[in-house]
């Protein structure tokens, strides 16, 4: 590959790169998405390719192990090109079925297509599944066609023309007008209007400043950014770079927690690709700008998620925030002026060059422009990431592209923004997706997590849960984060263990304001939103577990009470052998008891028993 000493050097090579693109050549793209991979799509694509070598079609057939697409709860998946048939479910086993009816005689495996679950339906074509139907991508629009390890598909598929326009054309001040007028907001929770943080940045005196990349995803279920990094790691770098050139920086960072090698090894790889041939390092295609980025690797904290937090973790100093202002786009890496956006954000940055500012903004709604990425997880029939326009409903989200729940359950609650977000009832199925809307009902947008639950949740479990991972994860710097998140964390165990009192609700609402108002960083500040949206929306559970002693959800074991129904015991003895702790006595073929002084509540004589004759209440 050469290295490009202009603009118009690169213009001329993705042109070749273009023209050389046969649209009619058949490919075989498998995910290779944090939801493939465990399911074992490097064997799914090793099979493919010595199917392709004996069948003599390799060369005429491109093989490509490429980023998420997006269905996760069908894995492995499988796209053929250009006839557009998305296959699931897809094993090393299937490889020779595909080749020889597909590739080979251009028929449909009916087996491995998507199945709508209503109708029974067969769907074979991408676009007519509905999970895709409702969606717009522009951050994942390249995940499932580019090889994440090849600057000339990236190229090919349109790469780095957003940075020859923008080094070939735009001042500084026009990119970042460009993406005032955009609206783009920050997509890593805070929503702060990304052009007026790059305008301070560019704005102050300093010769030195920096540009990161917030790679540290920490939310529970949450894979937005990691898709990213690892399907499409230059769309990152490109972002970065027209942004080191709009505010004047010569230096990035991409900050990337530790549990993410492969995305690790991929940015590495692209990094070095683009110092390469002249996109990354000094004199950038001949412009006089000049940028590098190094990627810094994070332990993994989730407080380092928030932007001081994070810098004092790049700086080799414990990561706790600091107390704003000064913001770090006036002061922030080595006291320096930083802008620091996340992964989504930068990459929406090439799009709105190519695209314009008003095109961008005329998606989505007034105040919240664009679209976002989310990691639907949960009681959903249809796990994985989609991206749709800001202010699309709750409800279109969760039925309409992650296909309903399953059947016999019903919906309770959906968690937005990751742990520090709130649990939002059924009630507000339709609000528009978007920041406002969101924090009017207790929640938050967050980096783009959401967890639905059915029937069998508890939600002052959830509660608990949610709380124990943020006082697992605070740094402990400031009191009401520190002791707010403690003394929370005990009263929802005193209320599980059937130990609440009324009036722990409203000290756990006092605690929460003090939190609120008090904590230096966003996670102290956020982290009271699962306490109050579930006692606002789910007042009932807390009361049924402090008054009546009861979990409804049958999910918190202290308020558990196992009994054996004499009618329908047959005495065969089963929950005798599984109890672990002695607690069922009676004699063979008649009905056992359960001494509920020794119960542990484990539940495993419920599970033992195939007469149905062990109930719990």
């Amino acid at each position: 590959m050469p290295r490009f000493e202009s603009v118009d050097h690169l213009r001329e090579y993705r042109r070749q790169l273009a023209a050389r693109l046969d649209p009619k050549q058949q490919q075989v793209l498998v995910c290779a998405g944090p939801g493939c991979l465990p399911m074992g799509s490097d064997e799914v694509a090793a099979a493919f390719r010595e199917e392709l070598q004996k069948n003599g079609l390799e060369g005429k057939v491109a093989l490509k192990e490429c980023g998420c697409q997006g269905l996760c709860a069908r894995a492995v998946k499988v796209l053929l090109r250009p006839q557009e048939i998305a296959y699931q479910h897809v094993t090393p086993e299937d490889v020779p079925e595909i080749v020889e009816a597909t590739l080979k005689n251009g028929q449909v495996v009916e087996r491995l297509v998507y199945e709508n679950p209503e109708t029974h339906e067969h769907i074979a074509h991408k676009a007519d599944i509905p999970f895709y139907k409702g969606q717009q991508p522009i951050v994942l629009r390249k995940l499932d066609l580019v090889d994440p390890e090849s600057l000339d598909d990236y190229l090919a598929l349109g790469g780095y023309r957003a940075l020859r326009k923008v080094l070939g054309e735009m001042s500084p001040d026009q990119v970042i007008e460009a993406v005032d007028k955009a609206g783009l907001r920050g997509r890593g929770g805070g929503g702060f209007p990304t052009g007026r943080k790059w305008r301070v940045c560019a704005d102050a005196l300093d010769e030195v400043k920096f540009i990161i990349c917030n790679g540290d995803e920490g939310d529970p279920g949450a894979f937005m950014d990691r898709a990213v990094m690892e399907g499409d790691p230059h769309a990152v770098i490109e972002g970065m770079i027209i942004g080191g050139y709009a505010i004047g920086a010569q230096r990035g960072y991409i900050y990337v927690r530790h549990e993410y090698p492969l995305a690790v090894k991929r940015l590495n790889l692209a990094i070095e690709q683009a110092r390469e041939v002249g996109l990354l390092g000094a004199n950038i295609l001949r412009s006089g700008f000049s940028f590098d980025i190094k990627i810094s690797r994070g332990a993994g904290a989730f407080v380092c998620g928030e932007e001081t937090a994070l810098i004092h973790s790049m700086e080799g100093f414990i990561g706790e925030p600091s107390p704003r202002p000064p913001y770090p786009a006036q002061q922030g890496l080595f006291g320096k002026p930083t802008v620091i956006n996340n992964v989504e954000t930068w990459v929406n940055v090439p799009e709105i060059i190519n695209m314009g500012a008003d095109w961008f903004a005329g998606i989505g709604t007034e105040k919240s422009k664009g679209t976002k990425v989310f990691s639907l997880v949960g009681a959903v029939n249809q796990t994985g990431l989609v991206e749709v326009p800001m202010g699309t409903t709750l409800r279109q989200i969760i039925y309409d592209l992650g296909g309903g729940l399953r059947p016999g359950r019903e919906f309770k609650a959906v968690q937005t923004g990751g742990p520090s977000g709130g649990c939002i009832p059924a009630e507000f199925l339709d609000l528009p997706v978007d920041y406002d809307s969101l924090q009017s009902v207790g929640s938050i947008m967050g980096s783009g997590g959401m967890i639905v639950m059915d029937n069998t949740s508890c939600m002052v479990d959830v509660a608990r849960y949610f709380i124990s991972f943020l006082h697992q994860e605070s740094c402990g710097k400031c009191t009401p984060c520190r002791e707010g998140l403690k003394n929370l964390l005990f009263l929802l165990d005193e209320i599980i263990a059937g130990r609440g009192e009324m009036a722990h609700l409203d000290l756990m609402e006092e605690l929460c304001a003090t939190m609120a108002s008090a904590s230096i960083c966003g996670l102290g500040k956020s982290a009271v939103n699962p306490v109050r949206s579930t006692i606002k929306y789910f007042r009932q559970e807390y009361e049924a577990h402090i008054r009546d002693k009861k979990c409804h959800a049958l999910v918190c074991r202290p308020l558990l009470k196992y009994t054996i129904d004499p009618e329908t015991c047959t005495g065969c003895l089963a929950c005798v052998r599984e109890c672990p702790v002695g607690a069922i006595s009676g004699q063979k073929k008649h009905a056992q008891e359960i001494d509920q002084e020794l119960c542990v509540k484990c539940g495993l004589c419920h599970e033992a028993c195939q007469f149905d004759a062990v109930k719990v209440e």
